[in-house]
C-alpha cells in the first residue's frame, strides 16, 4: 500500500517549497509546465488528497486572531496586547492570546493548534529559543500554506511577513546620548545574548552614541544576561570596573541594577547614573524614578493588527511584505537628573 503524503511530503521529496506544490496542483501559470508536471506526476503516483478538512476550516472565519507572546509577566507585552485587543474589537474580532515562555518547542506546538482553522491569522513575538537556534522552519510552513502572519517586535528577517519593529538602534543611541551629555564616560550596557536581536539592536545603538563622542568602547562594561542564571549576581560584576552609569535594555535589568547600587551606597544619580527601557509601572514607581525609553506599545499593537486584518480579508491582493518602524521617546526622571 502506497503512503498517505502531505504537500509537504512532496516538497520535501521533490526539493521544492510548499508553495510550489500547493500552486503546481492549482495548475497555477505561476509555475513553470516542467515543475508541474513533474509535482503533478508525484502526486498521482502516492495518491495525493488534499486534506478537504483543513482547507474547509482555514476557509471559514472564525472572527478570532491569534497572538504569541514570549512572556507573560512584562509590561510592554500587556500593552501590546492591550492595542491588538482594541484594534481587533473595533473591526468585529476577537483574539486568543498564547505564551510561548521563551520555548522553541512550545511556540511550534502552539503555532501548529493556531494553524489548524482556530483563528483567521496570526501575530507573534518570536521566543528567544526559536532566535538562538535559528530553526524558523514553522514560521516558514505558515507562510508557504498563506496564513496571514505578523511578527512584531523580536522578528525574524529571513520570513517574507509584515512586521512591526521599534527602532531599537536609534533608542539605544538615544538613551546612551543621554548619559554621556549628563557628562558620564564609563556607561555600562545591561543586555540580552546577541541572538535576541533586539538587545542585539539596542547595543548597536550604544556603540554608535560610544563612537560618535569619543569614547572608547570596553566589553568588560557589557553585561549580556543570561536569565536561566542568576540575573543579580552578573549584573554585579560590572560594577567592579569604576562605572559611572548604566543603560539597561528593559526595565526589569534597570531596577535590579538600581536596587544592587543601592546595596553598594552609591547615591543615584550622582553616583551612578541609571536608564532603563520600556516605561512601565516599574521605572515610574521607582525611588527615584527610572528615566527609560518608551517603546509606544499600544501603537505597535494597533500597527500589527491592523496589518493583519488588511491581510485577512484582502487576500486575493498582490502581497507586498509591509515594515512598518516605531520610533520611541525617552523620558527623562530622577536616575539621571543631576542638579544645575
Amino acid at each position: 500500500m502506497k503512503q498517505k503524503i502531505t504537500i509537504k511530503t512532496i516538497a520535501k521529496e521533490l526539493g521544492v517549497s510548499t508553495s510550489t506544490v500547493s500552486k503546481a496542483l492549482k495548475d497555477s501559470h505561476e509555475i513553470g509546465a516542467e515543475t508541474k508536471e513533474r509535482i503533478q506526476a508525484y502526486a498521482n503516483l502516492y495518491n495525493y488528497k488534499p486534506n478537504h478538512l483543513a482547507l474547509q476550516l482555514r476557509n471559514q472565519k472564525t472572527k478570532v486572531i491569534g497572538v504569541i507572546l514570549p512572556k507573560i509577566v512584562h509590561h510592554f507585552f500587556s500593552t501590546v496586547i492591550m492595542g491588538i485587543e482594541e484594534g481587533a474589537n473595533k473591526k468585529g474580532y476577537n483574539i486568543m492570546v498564547c505564551f510561548s515562555n521563551e520555548s522553541h518547542k512550545k511556540e511550534v506546538e502552539t503555532l501548529k493548534v493556531l494553524s489548524n482553522g482556530s483563528v483567521d491569522g496570526i501575530i507573534v513575538s518570536v521566543a528567544s529559543e526559536t532566535l538562538e537556534n535559528k530553526d524558523f522552519t514553522h514560521f516558514s510552513d505558515l507562510v508557504n500554506e498563506e496564513i496571514p502572519l505578523v511578527l512584531f517586535d523580536r522578528v525574524i528577517n529571513e520570513i517574507l511577513c509584515d512586521k512591526v519593529v521599534v527602532d531599537d538602534v536609534g533608542a539605544g543611541y538615544k538613551a546612551t546620548m543621554h548619559l554621556i551629555e549628563n557628562s558620564r564616560k564609563r556607561i555600562a550596557l545591561i543586555t540580552t545574548p546577541d541572538h535576541v536581536n533586539v538587545g542585539a539592536l539596542r547595543k548597536q545603538g550604544y556603540e554608535k552614541a560610544l563612537i560618535e563622542s569619543y569614547i572608547k568602547s570596553d566589553e568588560n562594561l557589557v553585561v549580556k544576561i543570561d536569565e536561566t542564571k542568576d540575573i543579580s549576581s552578573q549584573i554585579s560584576s560590572v560594577f567592579e570596573h569604576n562605572i559611572d552609569a548604566i543603560f539597561a535594555v528593559n526595565e526589569i535589568y534597570a531596577a535590579k541594577a538600581m536596587k544592587i547600587a543601592k546595596s553598594k551606597g552609591l547615591n543615584i544619580p550622582k553616583d551612578i547614573a541609571i536608564a532603563g527601557f520600556t516605561d512601565g509601572l516599574i521605572s515610574e514607581y521607582s525611588s527615584p524614578a527610572i528615566t527609560t525609553i518608551a517603546q509606544h506599545g499600544l501603537t505597535m499593537g494597533r500597527q500589527a493588527v491592523d496589518l493583519l486584518i488588511e491581510r485577512i480579508e484582502n487576500e486575493s491582493a498582490d502581497f507586498k511584505a509591509k515594515r512598518i518602524v516605531i520610533s520611541s521617546d525617552l523620558k527623562v526622571r530622577e536616575s539621571t537628573k543631576t542638579s544645575s
